[in-house]
């Protein structure tokens, strides 16, 4: 109706947070949730976890080389408390394979299969797009400085000798 003002939407009740540390953590948690949900879209079309998907880029990494089971498990992004589940499931699918060394009966070895290589290979290019749509929108400068503050928040957290930002 002429002459009467639009109505304003509410003011939005600002949030109330314990501590900057805790908004910072929320912060991250939630940019998390979100980004995480391009690729969990990406990887259920081939029926794979995030985490099955970074053990078999390590793995590929390392091909034709093997890693131990433990060594494998310290360099993933995310820990994975029951390394031996995740391991079943690629070997499972023939992606990867275990092999004991004779020399060491204790040891598991694992490694990544033909499969396995070209599972990752048709995931390329599909995994660029998803990080540009992720991520692309920030400048180069700015992700380089959010790398750089992001490792200096894990630092104190992480074992000194990980290195999974180098091997990844």
């Amino acid at each position: 109706m002429p002459g009467i003002l639009p109505s304003r939407a509410p003011a939005r009740k600002s949030r109330r947070f314990d501590s900057l540390e805790q908004e910072a953590f929320l912060h991250l948690w939630r940019t998390y949730d979100r980004l995480r949900i391009e690729e969990d879209q990406l990887f259920e079309t081939v029926d794979l976890t995030p985490q099955q998907y970074n053990a078999l880029r390590l793995l590929r990494g390392k091909h034709p080389e093997g890693l131990q089971t433990l060594v494998l498990a310290k360099r993933l992004v995310s820990r994975a408390p029951d390394i031996t589940r995740l391991l079943d499931k690629l070997e499972k699918r023939t992606l990867i394979r275990r092999d004991r060394p004779a020399q060491n009966r204790r040891i598991v070895e694992i490694r990544i299969t033909d499969a396995g290589l070209k599972l990752l290979q048709s995931l390329d290019e599909a995994v660029r797009r998803c990080h540009a749509r992720q991520l692309g929108h920030v400048p180069q400068s700015r992700l380089r400085q959010l790398i750089a503050l992001l490792e200096e928040a894990r630092r104190p957290h992480e074992s000194p000798e990980t290195s999974w930002a180098e091997t990844s």
